[in-house]
């Protein structure tokens, strides 16, 4: 979920979903569960990124939003987050399965939320590459979520890469360029995309990705 926030209501913003969001996460009767919870630093700013993940499929997300639309604390909740905002969004995303799922981390790190958007088509191509890729990315622990939407923009493709810091981050891309594979992967995937994007985050006090 993207929240662009007023920039004057961010503060606000953070500590009306800081005291609500956790409880819903927590909550036995709704299905799903917070993954991760960020505020942009660079690229896109003024915008707060909620992972959340449903286990039980569409079936799951259809009952989450059944019950939040008869859950009287997020209608108050959703009511005072409405003036804060200039516009909300959503998209349905499967995970590769090659990237796993998504693991709490530890304080303190930045986040990379890295947007492909690919030509139609392309999608098991791109699938296939990052496959092998993914293998060179692994060796420093830096992978968090790799996604692909089903509904809402289609053939975007999300990853999320987790570092120490942007000096970090700035080392570690370098460094791919000495293993093997990484610049066949690059070779293969840069054709497939029609544009690009990349936010860095700071992750928000309540989400398991510190």
């Amino acid at each position: 979920e993207f929240n662009d926030v007023k920039p004057e209501c961010i503060e606000e913003y953070v500590s009306l979903v800081g005291e609500f969001i956790p409880k819903l996460s927590e909550d036995k009767q709704f299905p799903g569960e917070l993954c991760g919870a960020w505020t942009t630093m660079f690229g896109r700013l003024d915008q707060a990124i909620h992972l959340w993940k449903y286990t039980g499929g569409y079936k799951s997300v259809v009952k989450a939003k059944q019950y939040i639309r008869e859950n009287k604390e997020f209608l108050e909740f959703a009511r005072k987050r409405r003036v804060m905002l200039n516009n909300r969004e959503n998209q349905l995303l499967y995970e590769f399965s090659f990237f796993g799922e998504p693991e709490p981390r530890e304080p303190s790190h930045i986040y990379e939320l890295r947007t492909y958007y690919l030509k139609p088509g392309t999608l098991i191509e791109w699938g296939n590459n990052w496959g092998k890729a993914i293998l060179i990315r692994q060796q420093e622990d830096d992978a968090v979520a790799g996604l692909f939407s089903q509904i809402g923009e289609l053939y975007v493709v999300h990853h999320i890469w987790a570092y120490d810091d942007l000096a970090t981050r700035q080392e570690i891309r370098h460094n791919l360029w000495n293993r093997p594979g990484w610049d066949d992967c690059v070779a293969n995937t840069v054709p497939l995309i029609r544009r690009m994007e990349s936010r860095v985050m700071i992750p928000l006090p309540f989400g398991p990705l510190q």
